[in-house]
This record gives C-alpha cells, sequence and structure tokens, in this order.
C-alpha cells in the first residue's frame, strides 16, 4: 500500500468515525431516573444500552487514536517503519491495518 492509498484510507475511516460517533451520541447521555415517566425495566434497559454505547465509543475512541497517529507518521515520513525497531513493516501487515506502528517480531514482544 503506498502512502497516498494509506492515507486516503485512514482520512475515509476517520470521517466515518465521526459520523458514528454523531450517530450514537444520544444513546451515551445520562439515563434520567425518574420513576414516573419510565418503568424499573425501562430504566435497566436505558442504562445497558447506555454502557454499550460508551464502550463502543470507547473503542472508536482508541482507533481514531491509532488513525491520527498514522497520520502524523505519514507526514513526518515514518510510516511502514517500526516505531520499536525501525524496520519496515510489511505490506500484507500495513494492508490489513493501515494504523499498525510495529513489526511482528516487536509486537510479539
Amino acid at each position: 500500500m503506498d502512502l497516498k492509498d494509506a492515507k486516503t484510507v485512514l482520512q475515509e475511516e476517520l470521517k466515518a468515525l465521526e459520523a458514528e460517533d454523531a450517530l450514537g451520541a444520544d444513546d451515551q447521555k445520562t439515563v434520567v431516573l425518574d420513576q414516573q415517566s419510565v418503568g424499573r425495566l425501562s430504566r435497566m434497559d436505558a442504562m445497558q444500552r447506555q454502557a454499550m454505547a460508551q464502550a463502543v465509543g470507547r473503542r472508536r475512541a482508541g482507533r481514531r487514536a491509532r488513525i491520527i497517529a498514522a497520520l502524523k507518521r505519514i507526514d513526518e515520513g515514518e510510516f511502514g517503519f517500526c516505531q520499536e525497531c525501525g524496520d519496515d513493516i510489511p505490506d500484507g501487515r500495513i494492508a490489513l491495518d493501515p494504523t499498525v506502528s510495529l513489526c511482528l517480531p516487536c509486537a510479539k514482544a
């Protein structure tokens, strides 16, 4: 994968993450515990949806951080090189996940 393709893929994924964040924002809001307006099971369901939405949001935030770091490595000319040992990261590994920052031996260590 060349740098231009990698950058395009990463930027598109970043836009998709932002769109997903906007769609899931309501589910992450605090659950109102007003017994007059909602029954106990409905509140429990809402709290479960909130917890699940927050967990998904944390995963997206982690992915977003990895994408931003990869875009920074592209801009700095460090993309495709292991951040630990400096060796080349194989193209196949980068094609599977352009955010990888370690070669396989360093990732296993």
